[in-house]
């Protein structure tokens, strides 16, 4: 009996256990169809500025993980985000890094950016942003204390205002 609880306890730590649903689009893409391996090649800029835009993905690169369909630009991308999608996807399950400091889940919008620790974070408009820069180590702090009793809730349904997804992907 032993063996088993154990064996058990070691496919779960491989799992990802804490992952919870994934903010996907009307076209049921995460990440709105950008690349999420894409924004490791950009040139991140200083806070309080504007990053660079993302860069789309196509409906003919894409692979699954945590329940959603992501999309990439390039082969080689898909190829790098199947090694490892924990590192390329975005935290919070794609939603806004600031709402979920603020305690709910609301979508993330692709070109409101950031990496920070190696790990990519969304947040849903530029005045967001704003806030969330204000205090980018107290932000996360709170998030990741908020994101254990959220993360199972169901993935936000909201359109990302003032966004529009490039439309078809191709």
């Amino acid at each position: 009996m032993k063996s088993y609880v154990f064996a058990a306890a070691l496919a779960l730590m491989g799992s990802p256990l804490l992952a919870g649903p994934q903010f996907v689009d009307k076209n049921d893409f995460a990440v709105s169809g950008y690349d999420v391996v894409a924004y490791r090649s950009l040139d991140q800029v200083p806070v309080g500025q504007s990053q660079p835009a993302a860069i789309p993905g196509r409906a003919d690169i894409t692979a699954e993980y945590n329940g959603a369909v992501f999309a990439f630009a390039t082969e080689k991308n898909k190829k790098k985000f199947l090694k490892d999608p924990a590192y390329y996807a975005p935290q919070y399950d794609g939603h806004c890094a600031y709402g979920v400091a603020k305690g709910g889940k609301v979508p993330g919008n692709p070109n409101l950016w950031r990496i920070v620790d190696d790990k990519l974070y969304l947040n849903i408009t530029k005045n967001v942003v704003g806030f969330w820069e204000e205090d980018i180590p107290g932000n996360l702090t709170l998030s990741e204390k908020n994101w254990v009793s959220i993360e199972s809730n169901a993935a936000s349904t909201n359109a990302i205002p003032g966004f529009s997804t490039p439309a078809p992907l191709k």
